[in-house]
């Protein structure tokens, strides 16, 4: 096969042009020195990128200058990036992260950003200047008439010059995350009054201006996170040693909530028949032995899900040993056909209904019923909160469609059509799970629908690759009439076991924000970097009201 070369002046046209090749030959002009290479391929409006090397590529270094200088380009077409890196001798990536051009990206700090201590003189390895250099020498070539040549070296400057500047997008200079107004509570921005001296006209105050604007006391917070299966006894044994070592790492991050909730998609019994041909492939049975439901309580859960497809991968028999054990371990179970789970929080009844797409289960296709069951929770609970088993599994499911999603000759539901029309006849939120990837989220009518929360714990059975391993904990506040507060994501990533650790990358935070704006980019909801999903609009004007209150006692007040 002929290899086409580019001329250097149709590179940079054809990269402004969105094209992934051209885009891909100025990044190799920087990082090809440094033993990595740089693959490039577009798909609608998303343009990924594979960086591969002998070792893991550093993401603190490279995503900053590559991103930045993408949006210096402001290539044509190109609205998404993600970003993977992988060692040359993996078929998968070890880590990939997704970014929205139109927002500010964050990164975290790369290494020489932060402090370390201090080393001997003799230990200290000095780092000549590189990029200085080879911007010095871009530049002669300028003076010695290589216009053509240098329209190309100018980019690779661009690509390089990220590693020692601050990102910019494609509008402003970027402030440090610490200053951004984004992540700045609008109650703790400084006002032209907060420098003035106090008056005497201005105080006392009474005690009436402090009015707030939510009561936090009334406010019902609930953790929740997607698909758990702690290992299997069944057909070969794949138990952890330590069954302690599952969870351990994201404990602390699970507590502090009023309810934990989880989909348990194993079963808890020792009944010793399969219910399933597991010589087919891709057909697998998962049981766990019933002690690992105190494992669960010891946790922090609450209330977990049984309606999934392995719920009855041992037989009826299963499936009541299952609720039977989560019960006596003090874990409420929900998921039989017609049943409601009734749990008081804080002196508001909360009504719990799980779906599936099976008709074991209450049927997320089966609309009518599903309504019905609704309307039957909230005669008793002020929430009703909605778990829904639902949707096409894998990479290839992350996005949220408003239509029937099948999977193995499974009608899995259309997601869409059911969480709308459950929220319209009075649910409150809706928790999905399923797709083992984290999907979009949504804010429907004041009520939020988490369309996928992943992969929690998949110890030796459920795929962690890619995508598959990014995950969260969701948090979740209510108020009293189930209307969303405010929510907060912890980023979650499995190991190559199916066990999760804190994500420092924070991946699954900017993978959310993406989706949310793809397939809902009219709902009001934004996504900080720090995992904060606030309601748009909502705090500024919750506070403009509370300003206004205050400021009218004041007025009224007879001091003044």
């Amino acid at each position: 096969m002929t290899q086409v070369v580019l001329e250097p002046k149709s590179i940079i046209t054809l990269a402004q042009e969105g094209n992934p090749e051209a885009i891909a030959t100025l990044i190799n002009q920087v990082i090809a020195k440094k033993g990595v290479t740089a693959i490039a391929k577009s798909k609608d409006n998303w343009l990924h990128i594979v960086l591969v090397a002998e070792e893991i590529p550093d993401r603190s270094v490279y995503l900053r200058f590559i991103i930045d200088g993408i949006i210096r380009l402001n290539a044509r077409n190109i609205d998404f990036v993600r970003v993977y890196g992988r060692k040359s001798d993996h078929k998968w990536p070890s880590w990939t992260e997704a970014f929205d051009l139109a927002q500010t990206p964050y990164f975290p700090p790369i290494p020489h950003q932060i402090p370390a201590v201090a080393r001997p003189p003799e230990q200290r390895k000095p780092k000549p200047p590189k990029y200085r250099k080879q911007f010095k020498k871009k530049i002669r070539l300028l003076l010695m008439g290589g216009v053509t040549w240098l329209m190309v070296a100018v980019l690779g400057v661009v690509f390089s010059y990220q590693i020692n500047s601050p990102v910019r997008n494609k509008r402003q200079q970027l402030q440090p995350l610490e200053q951004r107004d984004s992540v700045i509570p609008e109650t703790q921005k400084p006002t032209p009054q907060a420098s003035k001296k106090p008056t005497a006209q201005a105080t006392p105050k009474p005690a009436a201006i402090t009015l707030p604007a939510i009561d936090n006391k009334q406010l019902i917070t609930l953790k929740a996170v997607g698909d758990i299966v702690p290992g299997t006894n069944f057909p070969n044994n794949k138990l952890p040693q330590n069954k302690q070592e599952l969870f351990q790492n994201v404990k602390p991050y699970l507590q502090g909530a009023d309810i934990l909730f989880g989909n348990f998609e194993s079963t808890l019994t020792n009944y010793p028949n399969t219910a399933k041909d597991t010589s087919r492939p891709m057909v697998h049975a998962f049981r766990t032995p019933p002690e690992y439901a105190q494992l669960l309580q010891e946790v922090g859960f609450t209330v977990m899900s049984v309606a999934n497809n392995h719920s009855f991968d041992f037989t009826i028999q299963g499936f009541e040993d299952t609720i039977k054990n989560l019960e006596n371990a003090g874990v409420r179970a929900v998921g039989k056909k017609n049943q409601i789970l009734y749990k008081n929080i804080k002196g508001t009844e909360i009504a719990f209904i799980a779906f599936s797409h099976l008709s074991w289960h209450n049927s997320l296709n089966d609309l009518p019923s599903a309504i019905a069951l609704v309307k039957e929770a909230q005669k008793k609970a002020s929430i009703v909160i909605i778990s829904v088993h639902g949707g096409a599994e894998g990479t290839g499911a992350m996005r949220v469609k408003n239509r029937s999603e099948n999977f193995y000759g499974e009608n899995r539901g259309n997601l869409v059509l059911f969480c709308r029309t459950l929220i319209d006849n009075g649910a409150d939120l809706v928790l999905g799970h399923g797709p083992h990837v984290a999907r979009a989220m949504e804010l429907y009518k004041g009520k939020l629908i988490a369309y996928s929360l992943g992969n929690f714990v998949g110890y030796r059975t459920l795929s962690t690759r890619g995508v598959l391993g990014e995950s969260l904990i969701l948090e979740v506040q209510l108020n009293s009439q189930g209307d969303f507060i405010s929510g907060k994501i912890t980023p979650v990533q499995l190991d190559r076991r199916g066990i999760p650790y804190p994500d420092k990358g924070a991946n699954s935070i900017p993978i959310i924000r993406n989706l949310t704006k793809l397939d809902f980019p009219q709902t009001a909801l934004q996504f900080e970097p720090n995992g904060h999903i606030i309601k748009v609009g909502e705090e500024r004007q919750t506070t403009e009201e509370v300003k206004q209150k205050e400021q009218a006692v004041v007025n009224s007040n007879p001091i003044n």
